[in-house]
């Protein structure tokens, strides 16, 4: 039997980020080869746990380990234009050392960095976007290690 054509199906796909801090404030961004920077993450694996799959997605892409893994938010993430749509389950976690990253998957990652939240890079990805403008549920995340950026026309959670 052949695999279905998920994309034929017209179903939304489970993505998971993890907002990764160390000591001095900072946290981990990666860039895809699209352009787009946003926190380590990718696609939940058949029976494995949100926070088993933030902590193998980060170490995948950055050679970084992490402890502490919670959950902060969920966003809906629709691409139009590409006809992609994800629910991105948002977890955050504890950096186990502070060594700079290494883009450990250069198949999906052409570079990594530690930044400050009031210094990050451009562009940023649509789906971390959304987490950052609020466009989340729950809008207002007690454990999201920065604050969100509400702009206005915003007041729509995801």
């Amino acid at each position: 039997m052949n695999p279905p054509d998920w994309a034929a199906l017209n179903i939304p796909f489970v993505g998971v980020g993890c907002i990764v801090t160390r000591g001095d404030g900072k946290f981990l961004l990666v860039r895809n080869h699209g352009g787009g920077w946003s926190p380590p993450g990718g696609h939940l694996d058949f029976g494995e746990s949100l926070s088993a799959c933030a902590a193998r997605e980060t170490l995948e892409e950055t050679g970084v380990r992490v402890s502490g893994v919670e959950f902060v938010a969920i966003t809906n993430d629709r691409w139009p234009d590409a006809d992609k749509h994800y629910l991105t389950v948002w977890m955050r976690a504890d950096a186990l050392m502070s060594n700079d990253p290494l883009a450990d998957d250069p198949v999906e990652i052409a570079e990594s960095g530690w930044f400050a939240p009031d210094a990050l890079p451009t562009p940023l990805a649509l789906y971390f976007n959304n987490l950052l403008a609020g466009r989340c549920l729950p809008v207002a995340p007690l454990n999201l290690p920065f604050a969100i950026q509400r702009g206005a026309g915003d007041d729509t959670p995801a």
